[in-house]
């Protein structure tokens, strides 16, 4: 059986990426830790050249469409600035039962910390056509429908659908990925 390999192709091209936290623990129902993403994505835009061109955040996991010079870095940046972060927020929230969960599944090769906030990966899929980057965006968007949250992409709070529609979301998203 041969395994498909998720990996970086380069960074002259958006990708679609999933980050899931561990063991699918609901980490995202506080806003508070919400904003650590949003403002971790922010960072990056500011300081990195990171273009954020589509997202959704979800209780345990999140997609998003972005491209930046150094991607693949940008990536384990982020993972490793919001894992510490949430870890604070979820600290400062009391949020125990939680916390005792990722410390619990933690992997064994992960020494250099008390938890594991997130899964290993990010599944990049590299995005070359235009076809291809609107059907997951819709991926993205209609998510939240699919699991019932929501009846329409727009009214999920934490995702660019407004964005698309015309309507400032939380963050800025960068719509100019056609044939850039």
């Amino acid at each position: 059986m041969t395994r498909t390999r998720y990996r970086f192709l380069g960074n002259d091209a958006p990708y679609f990426l999933t980050m899931t936290i561990n063991h699918w623990l609901p980490v995202f129902t506080r806003p508070a830790t919400v904003d650590v993403i949003l403002e971790s994505w922010r960072y990056l835009q500011a300081h990195r050249a990171f273009r954020l061109h589509g997202y959704v955040i979800l209780e345990n996991h999140l997609h998003l469409v972005a491209r930046a010079p150094e991607l693949d870095q940008d990536v384990q940046r982020f993972k490793s600035f919001t894992a510490k972060g949430l870890i604070a927020t979820l600290e400062q929230s009391g949020a125990q039962r939680l916390l005792k969960m990722l410390r619990l599944f933690k992997g064994e090769g992960k020494m250099e910390s008390i938890y594991q906030v997130w899964e290993e990966g990010s599944h990049p899929q590299r995005i070359e056509h235009e076809d291809v980057m609107r059907q997951k965006l819709d991926y993205i968007h209609y998510n939240p429908v699919k699991r019932g949250y929501v009846d329409v992409p727009e009214h999920w709070r934490y995702s660019s659908a407004r964005d698309y529609l015309g309507q400032p979301g939380l963050i800025e998203i960068d719509k100019g990925w056609s044939g850039s």
